[in-house]
C-alpha cells in the first residue's frame, strides 16, 4: 500500500527543488515567485512581490494569473511541501519551468530573507467580497485597492443613486458626494438610493446614511453645497475620480475646467426621455467634455428632464455603467470608454457607439492646465484662460 511519504518521495522525484539561496537568485533573473500558502499563513507573513494563489485554487486559475507557460516560477508554500505537488501540477499544465523551494516560506525567513507582513483583508471582508476575490483580474490586490480608493460623485439624484450603490457594494473605501438639494417625492420615480422616509431631507444626509449601512467598510463625505469656483478646486482635491451626474451645463463646464487642471479622470454620464449617453474624459489621456461639446446649447433646444421627462429606469442604466467605468479605470481593467461615447436609446434597446477625438481649437487642454482659470460660468460657459506672461 503507497503512504503519503512514498507519494511526496515519488512527487519529488519528478520536479526540480531550489533552496533559498538559489530561488532568490531565480527570481532576480525574473522568475515569479508563487505562493500557495492559506490566506491566514500569507497574513502572518510573505515575500515582497509574490503572486498568492491558495493551493485548492491553483489549476483553475493559474492560467490567468501566469499566460505565459514559459515563465520561470518558483513555487513556495510553509515547509515545501505543498509546495512540492503543485510544481508536479503545473508541469502537467504546461509550465515548463518550474521549482519548489525546500523549507518553503519558513526556511526562508529562518534564513533571514526579505519578507513583509502584508496588508490583508479581514475574515468578513474575505466573505463580503467573495465574488470579487474569484475574479483573477481584481483579487485581493485588487480588492485592497478599491478599499483605499476615493470616488467623488457630482449629484445624489437619478445618476449618481446606482453609481453611488454600486460604488459602495464594491468596496470604494472613500465616496464623495456633492448635492444642495433635499429630496422631494418626484425624486423616488429613478433617485433609488432615497425612499419615502428620505422626503424632506438633505440628499447628501439620506444617501449617506444609505450607503453606510449597505457597507459599513466604506467612509461618506458629503458637501451640501453647490458646485462652483470657490470650491470646486478644493473638492475635488484628493479623490481618483469623478463620477459626473450633473443635471445642468455651467456645472459640467465647471467640473470639466477643475477636472482638466488637476488631471482627473471623469466619467460622464447624461439621461433624456428615452436616452442616454455614456464616456469617460481623461484629460491626460483623451479628450474632454469641451472637445465633445465646445459651447452649449440654446436652452429652448436643451430642456431639462423636470421639463421633458424620463424614463424612470434609464438612470438606473446609465449610472450603473458609469459605476462599471469607474471600477474599471480605479482596477486598470478592460477597455474604458475614454475616446469613446457610447449612446442608449431604450425605446429600440440598442447602444450607438461614437469616436470622440480631441479639438485642436480647445485651448483647455492639461498641457495648458497652469493657463486655465476656473471661474463661474453660468450664462457662459466660455473657456477662461490666464494670458501667458510675455519673455
Amino acid at each position: 500500500m503507497t503512504t503519503f511519504r512514498d507519494l511526496l518521495s515519488a512527487v519529488r522525484a519528478d520536479i526540480t527543488e531550489v533552496d533559498p539561496s538559489a530561488a532568490e537568485a531565480l527570481i532576480a533573473d525574473g522568475a515569479l515567485l508563487l505562493d500557495v500558502r492559506e490566506p491566514d499563513e500569507v497574513a502572518q507573513g510573505a515575500v515582497p512581490g509574490s503572486i498568492h494563489i491558495v493551493r485548492g485554487n491553483l489549476e483553475a486559475q493559474i492560467e490567468t494569473r501566469v499566460t505565459d507557460r514559459s515563465a520561470a516560477l518558483v513555487v513556495m508554500c510553509a515547509g515545501g511541501t505543498r509546495s512540492a505537488f503543485a510544481a508536479r501540477s503545473l508541469g502537467e499544465l504546461g509550465y515548463n519551468d518550474v521549482s519548489s523551494l525546500e523549507g518553503g516560506f519558513n526556511r526562508w525567513k529562518d534564513e533571514g530573507r526579505p519578507w513583509h507582513t502584508p496588508q490583508v483583508l479581514s475574515a468578513a471582508q474575505r466573505n463580503r467580497y467573495h465574488r470579487h476575490l474569484l475574479l483573477p483580474e481584481v483579487g485581493e490586490a485588487g480588492q485592497q485597492k478599491l478599499l483605499k480608493s476615493r470616488v467623488l460623485l457630482l449629484g445624489a439624484g437619478g445618476l449618481g443613486s446606482p453609481a453611488a450603490l454600486y460604488l459602495a457594494a464594491a468596496g470604494v473605501g472613500t465616496i464623495g458626494l456633492v448635492d444642495m438639494d433635499e429630496v422631494d417625492e418626484s425624486n423616488l420615480q429613478r433617485q433609488v438610493l432615497h425612499d419615502m422616509t428620505s422626503i424632506g431631507q438633505r440628499k447628501v444626509a439620506s444617501a449617506a446614511a444609505r450607503l453606510e449601512a449597505l457597507n459599513p467598510d466604506i467612509d461618506v463625505v458629503t458637501f451640501d453645497t453647490r458646485l462652483d469656483a470657490s470650491n470646486v478646486m478644493e473638492i475635488l482635491s484628493g479623490f481618483d475620480l469623478v463620477v459626473d451626474g450633473a443635471d445642468n451645463f455651467p456645472s459640467r463646464y465647471l467640473l470639466n475646467d477643475a477636472s482638466v487642471k488637476l488631471g482627473l479622470p471623469v466619467v460622464h454620464g447624461s439621461i433624456f426621455r428615452f436616452e442616454g449617453q455614456i464616456t469617460v474624459f481623461d484629460p491626460r489621456r483623451g479628450p474632454t467634455y469641451r472637445d465633445l461639446l465646445p459651447s452649449p446649447p440654446p436652452p429652448e433646444l436643451a430642456p431639462s428632464c423636470a421639463e421633458a421627462g424620463v424614463m424612470g429606469v434609464l438612470p438606473g442604466i446609465i449610472g450603473s455603467l458609469q459605476a462599471l467605468e469607474a471600477l474599471k479605470l480605479l482596477l486598470d481593467l478592460g477597455n474604458t470608454l475614454i475616446g469613446r461615447l457610447l449612446i442608449f436609446d431604450a425605446l429600440e434597446s440598442e447602444f450607438r457607439e461614437y469616436r470622440l477625438k480631441a479639438d485642436p481649437a480647445n485651448q483647455v487642454t492639461f498641457d495648458n492646465r497652469a493657463r486655465i482659470e476656473i471661474t463661474d460660468l453660468d450664462g457662459l460657459c466660455q473657456p477662461q484662460l490666464v494670458e501667458a506672461a510675455s519673455t
